[in-house]
């Protein structure tokens, strides 16, 4: 949700430094944007509507995904990424442990990856 909060054009900096990986969005970070959306009030609920938007237009492609029964998203993100893009410190942690590479936005004006990409 970092779109309408910092400087960064999202989009362009993932065409950027991606340029050769689909830029998915799981089904079910969608589902946890609407539930942010619902339950906000403020800057919140409109940095989650904004988000919902940039996620469902080009290059972003909505993949139906499933996460298990009582699985929490983080879980299922870990489980299906290579590449995460995420500012939760902890998820960034959890993925580079698995040594899933992670992009991030540092100093609230550019993205940048930690890990190998490949060119797959």
């Amino acid at each position: 949700m970092t779109t309408t909060q910092f400087p960064v054009d999202v989009v362009v900096e993932l065409e950027n430094i991606l340029p050769s990986h689909k830029l998915l969005v799981p089904s079910y970070v969608l589902e946890e944007l609407e539930n942010i959306k619902r339950r906000s009030r403020g800057k919140n609920r409109v940095a989650a509507s904004v988000s919902i938007k940039i996620a469902q237009n080009p290059p972003f492609q909505v993949r139906e995904m499933e996460r298990g029964r009582n699985e929490r998203v983080d879980d299922a993100l870990l489980r299906h990424s290579r590449v995460l893009c995420t500012n939760d410190r902890e998820l960034r942690r959890r993925a580079r442990e698995k040594g899933i590479t992670v992009v991030y936005l540092r100093q609230k004006r550019y993205l940048s990856i930690d890990g190998h990409l490949s060119l797959e």
